[in-house]
């Protein structure tokens, strides 16, 4: 289910393209034109962000905003659009409890960063998630309901480190909501040749030596569910012709044994490996190809589809984040390092590169030295175009989004969020005028 967003916008020329852009971007947008028909519509159904202008013909976005607080409703994060007139206005409604402004004329790649961010912790963990905001990977998604009516086998590829067994996740929770059905990955390329037919079909008491009691192998384990055979490209060639015919007869004879079991999976493979060059140089079955190749799905490389680095990166701060009970963010420097840096290890490296942050950095705030190295060498230090920024700008807008982060964790709480920090509130609220918060 694609997160829904209630836009409460009067202008025409601002709504239309509003909606456009988001719903461009993978969101569901209802749009109210009065604030009263919003009103209404946040009575009556969910949403995971509200974004509203302040100036509406029949009601103000704060008087709408104060009405819904007073009548004891939960409301999603609310971001307000307002001139620069009405600054403190803005602020005010941030004391109430809103999440976040931004002021007119405003960028629209810096307002849709905002909302990738205050929806990314309102979205559930399920199969209806987006893998990425880019197109390919929005395309694979909106692919995945329609395979997950099919049982035919699935082979997907890609470089490693792209999400293979993610999107092969995905694919399986689909049919799993209640998650009660097994999925069980293996990794061919790990497993030793002498024990891979053991792992896969299982093996009778005394059929070898150390075989002290019989075990059901990964096809047996699977059944009803989903079987991930990952690096299939490294599967020895004594075992294609034996993987092949348990495909194809549904059915497998553990190792020391004579009586078949029946099985019933669905197939989802994986590899790094270009398949049909191996089958034309031998080190690959041609039947086996065909077997495994009914459906195919190719994952690009992350360098391919840098709009998902940075949005990638939200989501595992705020794995993390909820984990550690820290809020971590990443400075300004470091965002622009990670979109700009090519990922070479795709998505699995981000991940480490973040996972280490969180250990070598002093502060939540992750500096760039701190995800690459501490050397210095940055991966885009020879980019010519790099974006430099005085020091203090830079200062600044790291305080920001440290603060920023804070009224997240906290729901928008001053004094809670003050203590977290460990200034009063009154520090606080003149830290907030100071940054202009919401306008970086």
């Amino acid at each position: 289910m694609k997160p829904k967003i209630c836009l409460i916008e009067d202008d025409p020329y601002m709504g239309t393209p509003l909606q456009e852009r988001l719903e461009m971007d993978g969101y569901a947008c209802d749009w109210y034109q009065t604030g009263r028909a919003a009103m209404q519509a946040l009575r009556e159904k969910r949403y995971e962000l509200a974004i509203s202008d302040i100036r509406l013909p029949d009601i103000a976005g704060d008087a709408l905003f104060e009405e819904l607080r007073g009548a004891g409703l939960t409301l999603p994060p609310f971001l307000f659009i307002t001139g620069h007139g009405a600054i403190d206005q803005a602020v005010k409604l941030l004391k109430l409890g809103a999440r976040d402004y931004i002021t007119k004329p405003f960028d629209i790649g810096q307002l849709m960063t905002k909302v990738r961010e205050l929806t990314l912790r309102q979205i559930p963990d399920t199969a209806g998630n987006p893998l990425g905001i880019s197109a390919a990977m929005r395309g694979i998604a909106n692919l995945l309901p329609k395979l997950a009516a099919s049982r035919s086998p699935v082979l997907i590829t890609g470089e490693s480190g792209v999400g293979k067994e993610e999107v092969a996740r995905r694919l399986h929770r689909i049919n799993d909501a209640d998650g009660k059905l097994p999925f069980v990955a293996v990794n061919c390329g790990a497993i030793p040749e002498n024990l891979i037919e053991s792992e896969l079909f299982g093996h009778e008491r005394g059929a070898f030596t150390g075989a002290l009691r019989s075990r059901d192998g990964v096809f047996v384990q699977a059944h009803g569910g989903t079987l991930f055979l990952d690096e299939i490209g490294e599967m020895p060639p004594s075992m294609q012709v034996k993987l092949l015919r348990a495909i194809q007869e549904r059915a497998v004879v553990p190792v020391g044994g004579s009586a078949k079991k029946a099985v019933d999976i669905r197939l989802v493979c994986a590899t790094h490996r270009d398949l049909k060059a191996m089958v034309e140089s031998g080190e690959f079955r041609e039947d086996l190809y065909y077997r495994i190749h009914v459906i195919h799905l190719p994952v690009p490389p992350l360098r391919e589809r840098r709009e998902d680095v940075l949005w990638l990166a939200e989501r595992f701060l705020a794995e993390m984040s909820a984990a550690d009970g820290k809020p971590y963010m990443l400075s300004a420097r470091a965002a622009a390092a990670l979109a700009n840096y090519p990922w070479p290890g795709n998505i699995r490296e981000l991940r480490h590169c973040l996972e280490r942050a969180a250990v070598l950095s002093a502060a939540p705030c992750f500096e760039t030295e701190a995800i690459f190295g501490a050397s210095g060498q940055l991966p885009c230090a020879d980019d010519d175009n790099a974006e430099r920024q005085p020091l203090g700008d830079y200062l600044h807008a790291c305080e920001r989004d440290y603060i920023r982060r804070a009224l997240d964790e906290c729901g928008g709480r001053i004094a809670e969020t003050a203590g977290m920090l460990g200034i009063s509130r009154k520090n606080l609220w003149q830290k907030m005028r100071k940054l202009g918060m919401g306008e970086g």
